[in-house]
């Protein structure tokens, strides 16, 4: 999710539900360690309980970005042993580092004994053409003995050579079985399952096997799917917003950042999906996305957006009359 779980879209999620886990996007040890950290680490106190996902394979390196997370406040780190794209692997972490167990493992270590936090992994179920089972029981074992007891496991592999990320999605094929036969053979360990979940009757099913599910393309373009999260799955009130309130906290945060000079545009294009399945949503969704308007404050673009959505309802409302 690089590019797409800033701090701005998971301010919108928040917004929708309130204890979901968030996490953001996966940042490299390096980006951390010499970059601009208010960039990479900033977060509004709204989005906890959220987890810091970091990208790197130097157990020296990543003890001192979870001390770093600790001191930011976060609430989790989470190691990518699963991000197949080519510029990862020329980094040697990501969806490579599951060819090397011992060296998650001490880089998980070296994690657990710098902070207090939690630490877990997020993986694949294997590398390439690896379709054993032996493989990824053997690394899901050999990264627990190091002290993590969360594992996110993506049910599918991650082809290493030949396939784009987004390929990467797609074709291998999905075999959510074996995260099921994870979490039986490690009854102690908290698995969870990420990859081609879609719908609560979905997430409902695969709890019957695991400990937790992973949305992520699902979750972003559907935002309003995760309304019930909070209630249906987590023993939690239901968030009292209604869509028309969401957006309005939205145009609210965004005439914020406007005021600050930031382009609130920036925020906007993860609410593109709101009102997703209900009528007028593509009109409201093309005001929004209108670059013209980019200097527009939000508040005016706001406006646009609801009247155009408003006409859009009333013209199909005039079409089903009259047939």
């Amino acid at each position: 999710m690089m590019d797409w779980t800033d701090r701005h879209c998971r301010f919108f999620h928040r917004l929708i539900t309130r204890r979901t886990r968030l996490y953001t996007e996966m940042v490299s040890t390096g980006a951390l360690l010499h970059g601009d950290l208010p960039r990479h680490l900033d977060y509004s106190a709204e989005e906890h309980p959220l987890a810091l996902q970091l990208g790197g394979n130097d157990p020296t390196e990543l003890a001192a970005c979870a001390r770093l997370a600790q001191i930011w406040g976060y609430d989790e780190i989470n190691l990518n042993c699963g991000c197949p794209s080519d510029r990862v692997q020329r980094g040697a972490f990501g969806a490579c580092l599951m060819a090397e167990p011992a060296l998650v493992a001490d880089g998980v270590k070296a994690m657990h004994d710098a902070v207090d936090l939690p630490v877990t992994v997020k993986h694949r179920i294997g590398i390439d053409r690896i379709e054993n089972y032996d493989f990824v029981r053997d690394f899901v074992g050999t990264v627990a003995d190091a002290g993590c007891q969360v594992f996110i496991v993506h049910a599918r592999n991650a082809w290493l050579d030949g396939l784009s990320p987004k390929d990467n999605r797609e074709i291998p094929p999905l075999r959510h079985g074996i995260v099921y036969r994870l979490k039986r053979d490690f009854p102690s360990l908290c698995i969870v399952l990420n990859g081609g979940v879609a719908g609560d009757a979905a997430i409902c099913e695969h709890l019957q096997h695991v400990d937790g599910v992973m949305l992520g393309r699902e979750a972003y373009h559907h935002p309003w799917s995760m309304a019930q999260w909070d209630e249906t799955f987590l023993d939690a009130e239901a968030s009292l917003r209604s869509r028309d309130e969401v957006e309005a906290a939205m145009v609210d945060y965004m005439q914020a950042l406007h005021a600050q000079g930031y382009p609130w545009t920036h925020a906007a294009r993860h609410m593109l999906g709101l009102w997703n399945g209900t009528p007028g949503a593509r009109r409201w969704r093309q005001v929004w996305s209108d670059h013209r308007l980019k200097s527009e404050p939000p508040q005016r673009v706001a406006q646009r957006a609801r009247a155009a959505r408003g006409e859009a309802v009333q013209r199909r409302h005039v079409e089903l009359q009259a047939s």
